[in-house]
């Protein structure tokens, strides 16, 4: 089963405020994709985007699904910046579904609701997914040989989401080598267990194998530097605002960012973590 709405909540809700303080200014919370060494996190979010509507194939007569939305930004960019008429979303995050509302975007609608229980009002000419996936597979499915199952569910069923030829911009964490020493597994263990509960970043080859059966794989790009970037720039971000945060959501919740923020950079840097973007068309 995925992340139930509490453990995804514990992930997200802490307040909506404490992610502005840090996030770039439309609240992405999703890899960034680097262009060259000058850009700023806010353009390399619109990279991102933009590459990921291209895999979507959207145009403006489009009808787009983004699946774990988030708090809007990527919806904002199809419908304001990719001038995509109408876009569809849905989150599990009900602080998340609040900002969405409140930013009024054109031609949006979204929805508070699990994928699985998810009834798509009418077929969509493309998909996009930034990093919802992570939140499918726990720990322990993982160890009983479910993850591939799991994925293949998954993407068996957005298969029949999109119209014949459909095209998917998807985003994932991935799940590489394992560190050597206790700490850094300790502090990967806390990530997944304090940060982000019931979920687990996939492996690449566990995607490749489970996306195959309803989606030909066009094109596949890793993006471990980028990510890596954009953790190192979340981190310096937040520890500027250290002394509000702790003021305004406590001591344990800075420290468990800290915590949490330098372990992604470490991660990213030392290749126990990537991340994967792919254009898949389905399989008709």
């Amino acid at each position: 089963m995925t992340s139930t709405q509490a453990e995804v909540e514990i992930g997200y809700d802490i307040s909506n405020e404490f992610f502005r303080l840090w996030l770039d200014e439309r609240m992405h919370y999703t890899s960034a994709v680097y262009e060259n060494d000058k850009q700023s996190l806010e353009q390399a979010q619109i990279n991102k985007c933009r590459i990921l509507a291209g895999f979507a194939e959207a145009t403006p007569d489009s009808l787009i699904l983004d699946i774990g939305c988030g708090w809007g930004a990527n919806l904002e960019y199809l419908v304001l910046g990719h001038k995509v008429k109408r876009a569809h979303g849905i989150t599990l995050s009900r602080q998340q579904h609040d900002e969405i509302m409140q930013r009024k975007l054109p031609g949006v609608t979204t929805w508070c609701v699990d994928y699985k229980d998810f009834v798509p009002p009418e077929k969509y000419d493309g998909l996009v997914s930034i990093e919802m996936i992570d939140h499918l597979v726990s720990p322990a499915q993982q160890q009983e040989g479910l993850a591939i199952p799991i994925y293949r569910e998954y993407f068996n069923k957005l298969a029949q989401w999109v119209k014949p030829g459909g095209h998917f911009g998807f985003q994932a964490i991935l799940r590489n080598r394992v560190p050597r020493t206790r700490k850094d597994l300790e502090d990967l263990k806390f990530t997944a267990d304090v940060i982000f509960p019931g979920g687990l970043n996939p492996r690449l080859e566990e995607l490749v194998a489970a996306a195959g059966q309803s989606w030909e794989i066009l094109q596949l790009h890793t993006r471990r530097t980028d990510y890596g970037r954009t953790t190192a720039e979340w981190l310096r971000r937040m520890q500027l605002h250290e002394k509000t945060i702790r003021a305004k959501w406590g001591d344990t919740v800075y420290d468990n960012y800290d915590r949490y923020l330098s372990t992604c950079v470490r991660a990213f840097k030392n290749h126990w973590s990537g991340d994967v973007q792919m254009k898949l068309r389905r399989i008709d």
